[in-house]
């Protein structure tokens, strides 16, 4: 029987690129796990949404219709799930865009056999605050469950390539 990884709330490492966005009134939150996963390979895992979460992120894309938001960011190239890649390095992938109501980025970092998922918001707005304060649950589920997701994984390819 195999235990359920334990995922940890932490500070976002000094070396992340992440930081070049954050301003002392932002949002920032980190996550990590132990997995040995390339950083790109971590985002994909998270990005590939249980049903659960695809449901909620479904309703939020109708609630943010209603209001004249983005529903699915802009339509570039390179994305992980829905975010687009805005850097890429051996250790780090950052993906996310600017909205109306927020900009936000996620960072995923592999290195030292941790996954680490971050999140950075910062509001323009009214709407939102109250956005963030509405999903801010969900968030930290979804967040959680996908580095749970990634260390499954990882798990996974090890057993592969033993057997």
């Amino acid at each position: 029987m195999s235990k359920t990884p334990i995922v940890h709330q932490c500070e976002l490492p000094a070396d992340s690129l992440l930081w070049k966005w954050a301003e002392p009134d932002d949002f920032l939150d980190c996550f990590v796990i132990a997995a040995v996963v390339p950083p790109r390979r971590a985002a994909e895992i998270i990005t590939a949404f249980p049903l659960w979460a695809r449901i909620l992120l479904k309703v939020r894309g109708m609630v943010a219709f209603v209001f004249g938001l983005s529903t699915d960011g802009p339509d570039v190239v390179d994305k992980v799930g829905p975010f687009p890649v805005e850097i890429e390095t051996s250790e780090e992938v950052i993906a996310g865009f600017n909205d109306k109501h927020l900009n936000f980025r996620v960072s995923v970092i592999a290195k030292d056999r941790r996954v680490s998922l971050a999140t950075w918001v910062h509001v323009h707005n009214l709407g939102g605050r109250l956005y963030l304060l509405c999903i801010m649950p969900f968030h930290i589920l979804i967040a959680k469950d996908a580095l749970r997701r990634v260390s499954s994984h990882a798990a996974a390819d090890v057993q592969r390539r033993i057997y």
